[in-house]
Parts: C-alpha cells; structure tokens; sequence
C-alpha cells in the first residue's frame, strides 16, 4: 500500500513538474518599450580618444608588454629606443613588422607575427609607440 501511495505521488510530481515546464516554455516574450539609457561620459570618452590612447589600449590588450617595456630593454627593445630609431614616415612599415614579425633589425630573437592584427589597429599601435620618444 505505501508504494503504491510513494508511486502515486511520484507520479503525480513529475506531472505537475513537467506541466510547469511547458506552460513556461510557451509563453511569447513580449516586447519591451523600455527605453534604452542614453550614451554615458564613458562612452564618449572613447569616441573622443587620441590614435595614441587607443594604440596605448591596443598593447595593453595584446602580448606587447611580455617582450617590451617602455623604457627599458627586456626581449625586444624598449618603445623608447623603437621611438628614437624611427619617424612618423616608417609608420606603414613598423605596422607591417607587428602583423609579420620579423629579425634582424635589434638582433637575432625573432618577434612573433600577430597575424590576426588589423592594419588599422597595427597602426595605432605604432604611433603609441612613437609618442614614447624621450
């Protein structure tokens, strides 16, 4: 008697459980006509950024600062040494060495291509760099 008791309330549970479920799963969602906050300081904060604040956040972003610091050599060679060696004209050129990488130009450690890398952003990124010059 009491299985047959346990079995029925089982039974029952799985029931209303189940009946929950669909009950939840077929109500639409409805539309909302909330409106959606207007844009904050932060937002056009970003708007309003130098290229070098965004090259700033771009290799901070990255995997820059495992092999360069700004003013000091670790793997690769320091921003500041990068800034004192080239000009605003090898933009274009130093934007294609982080998308290709490359060796040779400061010494024999290769520097790892980030091919994934829009030109774009390589771009920014040099002139952050640039601006480091002493």
């Amino acid at each position: 008697m009491k299985k047959l008791i346990l079995t029925g309330m089982l039974a029952s549970l799985v029931i209303v459980s189940c009946s929950k479920k669909e009950a939840t799963a077929e109500v639409p969602q409805q539309e909302s006509n909330v409106m959606l906050e207007e844009p904050t300081e932060k937002a056009e904060a970003a708007v309003a950024m130098s290229p070098e604040e965004e090259g700033k956040q771009l290799v901070e972003g990255t995997d820059c600062m495992s092999c360069h610091k700004i003013d000091a050599q670790l793997v690769g060679p320091s921003y500041h040494d990068v800034a004192a060696k080239y000009t605003e004209a090898d933009i274009d050129m130093l934007a294609n060495k982080i998308i290709e990488g490359g060796k040779g130009n400061w010494g024999e450690i290769p520097m790892t291509p980030h091919t994934g890398l829009s030109p774009e952003n390589a771009k920014l990124m040099v002139k952050y760099i640039l601006s480091q010059k002493k």
